[in-house]
């Protein structure tokens, strides 16, 4: 199997034979070939024939010849082994002229989707502070709201590390999912105490029967999220590595964000009403 080259043109030549041709290099050589005027010559004296290694299949991408090389990254997060990765080769391998490196797969689908979380979470904070504002009318109460965003990734971040997991895109996806139910809480929090400040409740007793009477809608809101992923901790199927860290990070966030948000927006919605009194 080759090319006859002929100018500019290219003829693909293909030698097609019984079985045996591909089992003995004896016979393949001496193949005969029929001419045009009837007589027959061995193989031999129309080609040079050897026997090389090559590649089974030789595959294509954008016009240009590629290979793969898969690596399956386990104990480490993703984005660290390939920067190392990217390190060594640069240090010890010397690529020739018209080489290059390209660094696919799951590193290329997460850079991919940083690159885009990096506009669409700062756009779905802002567009909640909108929100928040045009239902408190408050810039200090929509950002104390706001705060309980730290609360959940606090949780999210230990629980991947107490888990032994790493930062990826199902875990991304899974601090996004936390912005609403935190927002949520806080909202639910900072309305209730509006209230009790509209009746000319004392601004002690406005966060202590506060937070005491919103305690179950809080646990409840936290809880029943909670449990419902509780399943994915222990999946172990197909899917399971998109699934348990988008659990673990819920599941931790929620934690951290219900305690904090019971103890410490109290505090905070108390600083903020003294501070504008005086």
């Amino acid at each position: 199997m080759g090319t006859i080259y002929e100018a500019s043109r290219r003829t693909p030549l293909i030698i097609k034979g019984g079985g045996g041709l591909r089992q003995s290099a004896e016979e393949f050589t001496n193949l005969r070939i029929t001419l045009d005027d009837g007589r027959s010559i061995p193989l031999t004296n129309l080609a040079h024939l050897e026997r090389v290694e090559g590649p089974v299949m030789i595959t294509r991408e954008t016009g240009s010849r590629s290979t793969v090389v898969v690596a399956n990254v386990s104990g480490r997060d993703l984005v660290g082994f390939v920067d190392e990765a990217k390190r060594i080769v640069i240090e010890q391998v010397q690529l020739p002229t018209g080489y290059y490196l390209k660094w696919g797969g799951q590193f290329e689908n997460q850079q991919r989707a940083a690159a885009r979380f990096a506009i669409v979470i700062p756009a779905a904070i802002g567009l909640i502070f909108l929100l928040l504002f045009s239902t408190f009318r408050s810039v200090s109460q929509s950002v104390l709201i706001l705060t309980n965003i730290p609360f959940a990734m606090i949780g999210g971040v230990i629980a991947l590390w107490i888990a032994g997991e790493y930062i990826s895109v199902p875990a991304s996806v899974g601090f996004i999912a936390l912005l609403g139910i935190a927002v949520l809480n806080g909202v639910v929090l900072v309305t209730y105490f509006n209230q009790l400040r509209a009746l000319g409740r004392d601004i002690d007793e406005v966060v202590i029967q506060g937070a005491r009477r919103r305690l179950r809608p809080v646990m409840m809101t936290a809880s029943i999220a909670a449990f419902s992923l509780i399943p994915l901790l222990f999946a172990t199927g197909p899917g399971s590595e998109i699934q348990r860290p988008l659990a673990i990070v819920v599941i931790g966030g929620l934690i951290t964000s219900t305690i904090l948000t019971l103890l410490i927006l109290p505090v905070l919605y108390r600083w903020l009403n003294n501070r504008e009194l005086s």
